[in-house]
C-alpha cells in the first residue's frame, strides 16, 4: 500500500513493520502510545500492519515474541511504555540477546516538548519519566538502536533495523520515539513505499579451512561433535545427523538450549560430557557458546579443537575461553554441509566406530528409560515428568522447558522439539515462549514444563490471561518441589559440607507455604489437575490434551514433587 500524504509516521512505522516480515506487535501501552493506537484504529489501513496483541506484562510480551521466532524463524515485535516498560522487558531482552533471536523491540518515550507542538506533556508522570539517555538501558543488549527523529525516517529506520536483526548472528534490536515526531506527518512531497531491506545472504566457510578440519576429522581415532542449538528451520539438525551417520562421529548436546539431534540417532549421544570429551581427540563445536565448562569438564591436552558457526568465537561474551585450534565463520548448515563433501570416503575403522557408538547410544536411551520408570511412584521423580512430557508430545509437539524437564529421559522425534531457558537465566521465559510458540502454529501441541519458581516469574496471571484472550490453548506443567533447587544446587556445589547444606531449610531456597498454582490458572477459566503420585501422571496430561484438542482451550497440570525426587 502506497504512503498518502497525510500518513502519520506512526502509520508509516506500522506499515514499515508489517512489510519487513512482521506479523505481530506485542504490546503493553502508556501514554506514549496514543499515535499507534491512533494509527491502529484507521480502518483505511486494515492489513497492512501487525496485528496487535495486548500482553497484560512486558515479560509475556518478550516471551511470546522469542517463542514465536523458535517455532516459525519469523521476527516479531515488542512494543512497550518508556523507561518503566522497558525496564519490564530488560530480562526478556537479555533472553533474547544470549540466545541470538531477533526481536524488534520499539517504546516510545516521555514528550520532548512542553508546550508548542502536538504530543507536549500534558501530565506530571512524563516529567517524571524523562531519562537522560533512555537507550542506555539496552544498548548493550541489541545489535542496533536508534531514535526516530522526523516522520520521514520511519520506513527507513525500520527497514534497516530488520535487515539486521536477521543477518547473522541475529540478534534483538530497538527503536524508540518521542512522542511529537509519531503525531506528525510526512512532510509535503514526501511519497514512498515501505521496502525492506534484504538481508545478507547465508555466509559460506573458507574452503581451506574446511579441508583443513576434515583431514582432522579423517585421521582422528575418536572425533566427537558438540553442539547446543540449531536453526528454526531445522536445516542444522538435517545436516549435523547426515554428517554424523555417514562417518560415526559421536555427538553430545551439553544443556542443549534448542535440541538439535533426534534421540533416537544412532550417533546421539546424549547431553553430558561423560568420558566422551576425555577421550575425543578432535572436537567439533557446532555453534555452541558454552560446549562444556571449563572447570568441570577441561578436554586437556593433546586435542585439537575446531569451532564453527555464524559467531565462532561468540563476540558477545566477554570471557570465554575455550580452546580454539580453528575458528569457522560460516551458515552452520553449509558449514557441515561443506565439510560432509570434503570428507573422504568412510575407512572400516569408522565402521567399527559406528557400531559401538550406535550401541552405546541404545543402552543410554534404554538405561534413561529404565531409570525414569522407577520414579513413577510418590513423590514423582523429575526424570519421570521428562518421560512422561515426551510420551505426549508424539512426533511434532513443542517442548519448552524452564527448569522442568530433562532431555536425557526423553524421546525427541526430531530437531527443535525441545527448547531450554537460554543461558542468560533470566526466569519466566518458558510459559510466555509457549504462547509465542502456539500462536506461530495453532494447530501443534505445545507445552511449557516449568518449575514452580519460573512459573510466578512469567507473570501467570498474565499468561493465563493472553492465553484465553487469544485462545491459545497451551499445556502447562508445574514442577511443585515448593524450593528454588537452582539456588540449592549451587550453594551445595560451592559449600557440599557447610552450614547451609547441614540446614533444615536452606535459607534463601524455600517457597513454602506453596500456593495452589492450579487455582490461578482455573481464574481464567483453564482445566486443572493436581497430580501427587506418579501413577496418576499419564491419566492427567491426556485429559488435559483432550481438552486441548477438543474444546481449545488451555490446561494446567499441578506436578507435586520433592527435592529428593528432583533430577
Amino acid at each position: 500500500m502506497r504512503i498518502e500524504q497525510n500518513t502519520t509516521a506512526a502509520e508509516a512505522l506500522l506499515m514499515a513493520l508489517k512489510a519487513s516480515g512482521i506479523d505481530y506487535l506485542f504490546a503493553n501501552a502508556g501514554n506514549d502510545f496514543a499515535p499507534i493506537i491512533e494509527a491502529l484504529a484507521n480502518p483505511r489501513l486494515g492489513d497492512a500492519m501487525p496485528e496487535p496483541i495486548t500482553c497484560m506484562h512486558e515479560t509475556v510480551a518478550m516471551g511470546m515474541a522469542h517463542g514465536h521466532y523458535l517455532a516459525s524463524g519469523r521476527m516479531q515485535a515488542v512494543m512497550v511504555h518508556v523507561n518503566v516498560g522497558m525496564a519490564n522487558a530488560l530480562c526478556g531482552l537479555l533472553n533474547a540477546h544470549s540466545d541470538n533471536v531477533p526481536v524488534f523491540l520499539l517504546a516510545g518515550r516521555t514528550p520532548l516538548t512542553e508546550h508548542g507542538r502536538d504530543g507536549a506533556r500534558l501530565t506530571p508522570v512524563q516529567y517524571g519519566q524523562e531519562l537522560y539517555d533512555q537507550h542506555a538501558m539496552v544498548r548493550e543488549l541489541v545489535k542496533w538502536e536508534y531514535e526516530l527523529r522526523y516522520p520521514e525516517q520511519a520506513c527507513g529506520l525500520v527497514s534497516r533495523a530488520a535487515a539486521l536483526a536477521m543477518a547473522e548472528p541475529r540478534g534483538p534490536v530497538f527503536l524508540g520515539f518521542p512522542r511529537e515526531p509519531l503525531l506528525a506527518p510526512l512532510p509535503p512531497g514526501v511519497r514512498f513505499e515501505p521496502f525492506p531491506v534484504a538481508r545478507p545472504s547465508a555466509s559460506y566457510p573458507d574452503p581451506a579451512a574446511i579441508d583443513e578440519l576434515a583431514q582432522w576429522l579423517a585421521r582422528a581415532r575418536h572425533p566427537l561433535i558438540v553442539a547446543e542449538r540449531g536453526d528454526p528451520a531445522g536445516k542444522v539438525g538435517t545436516s549435523l545427523a547426515r554428517l554424523a551417520q555417514a562417518h560415526a562421529i559421536p555427538v553430545i548436546e551439553i544443556m542443549p538450549v534448542r535440541n538439535v539431534m533426534p534421540s533416537s540417532h544412532p550417533m546421539m549421544l546424549g547431553h553430558s560430557a561423560g568420558d566422551q570429551l576425555e577421550a575425543a581427540d578432535v572436537i567439533l563445536v557446532v555453534d555452541a557458546s558454552t560446549p562444556w565448562v571449563e572447570r568441570l569438564h577441561r578436554p586437556g591436552p593433546g586435542k585439537r579443537i575446531a569451532h564453527l558457526g555464524p559467531d565462532p568465537l561468540v563476540g558477545r561474551q566477554p570471557v570465554r575461553s575455550f580452546q580454539t585450534d580453528l575458528a569457522i565463520c560460516c551458515d552452520t548448515a553449509a558449514g557441515l554441509d561443506a565439510l560432509l563433501a570434503a570428507l573422504p570416503p568412510p575407512t572400516g575403522d569408522v565402521e567399527r566406530r559406528r557400531a559401538h557408538y550406535a550401541q552405546l547410544s541404545e543402552q543410554r536411551r534404554r538405561h534413561a528409560r529404565e531409570e525414569a520408570l522407577r520414579g513413577g511412584g510418590k513423590p514423582v521423580s523429575g526424570a519421570y515428568i521428562s518421560a512422561c512430557v515426551s510420551d505426549v508430545l508424539g512426533d511434532d509437539g513443542l517442548c519448552f522447558s524452564e527448569l522442568g524437564t530433562v532431555p536425557d529421559y526423553m524421546d525427541l522425534k526430531g530437531p527443535n522439539r525441545y527448547f531450554f531457558t537460554p543461558y542468560s537465566g533470566a526466569l519466566g521465559w518458558g510459559m510466555p515462549a509457549a504462547l509465542g510458540a502456539q500462536l506461530a502454529d495453532r494447530d501443534r501441541l505445545v507445552v511449557a514444563c516449568v518449575g514452580d519458581g519460573s512459573y510466578v516469574f512469567a507473570n501467570p496471571v498474565a499468561c493465563h490471561q493472553i492465553a484465553e484472550a487469544q485462545a491459545l490453548p497451551i499445556l502447562t506443567i508445574v514442577k511443585n518441589n515448593g524450593m528454588w533447587n537452582a539456588v540449592r544446587r549451587s550453594t551445595l556445589g560451592v559449600h557440599g559440607d557447610g552450614h547451609a547444606a547441614r540446614a533444615a531449610v536452606m535459607p534463601l531456597t524455600s517457597l513454602e507455604p506453596s500456593p495452589s498454582y492450579s487455582m490461578v490458572a482455573a481464574a481464567s477459566r483453564a482445566h486443572v489437575e493436581v497430580v501427587e503420585d506418579g501413577a496418576r501422571l499419564a491419566g492427567a496430561l491426556e485429559r488435559a490434551i483432550d481438552v486441548i484438542r477438543n474444546e481449545r482451550r488451555q490446561a494446567l497440570v499441578e506436578v507435586r514433587t520433592s527435592l529428593s525426587a528432583t533430577h
